[in-house]
């Protein structure tokens, strides 16, 4: 399959990884979150070409993460807010900070520390089960197919796919 056509596989993962699954896209959310939110501004920051930022801007306001509002008039520039969709991606972009503060940090230690506003407690990112509260891992996770695929199969629009869903490692 070529990256174009990622998004049109049946699998949540792969649809969502041609929105967002290249460094740049990434590194342009990081700093949306920032609050640096005008072309001018995301190009200083990133060191990006104003080709390939547009082209990600462009497809993130296509897809619906961003939307773009117009803050001076006269010279019809716009800055990037995030949508409902683009806001739930920050507890991923946590997730991977964290992960890079674990994995990829170097000796000077984790450039950023967030902090959990509420309790001014630092934040440490984990995903936990909405039902029981218990951290989900690979130990303790499990998937099964579900409505998305069961009904494109009836439909006769998949046919000869091959799934494989991970039980754990239990």
């Amino acid at each position: 399959m070529k990256w174009n056509q990622i998004n049109e596989q049946t699998c949540s993962i792969a649809r969502s990884v041609s929105i967002f699954g290249d460094r740049w896209t990434l590194l342009i959310l990081r700093d949306i979150f920032w609050n640096v939110t005008k072309f001018s501004e995301l190009q200083k920051s990133l060191g990006i070409t104003k080709h390939r930022l547009s082209d990600r801007l462009n497809r993130l306001v296509e897809s619906g993460v961003l939307y773009k509002a117009l803050y001076d008039e006269k010279r019809q520039h716009f800055e990037y807010k995030l949508t409902e969709k683009g806001s739930d991606l920050y507890p991923i972009i946590l997730a991977i900070a964290h992960w890079g503060d674990k994995w990829e940090v170097d000796s000077d230690g984790p450039p950023v520390n967030y902090f959990h506003s509420t309790c001014g407690k630092k934040g440490i990112p984990y995903i936990a089960c909405a039902e029981c509260g218990e951290e989900l891992n690979i130990a303790n996770t499990s998937g099964e197919i579900g409505t998305g695929i069961l009904n494109k199969v009836k439909r006769g629009e998949e046919t000869g796919l091959k799934i494989e869903i991970y039980a754990g490692n239990t």
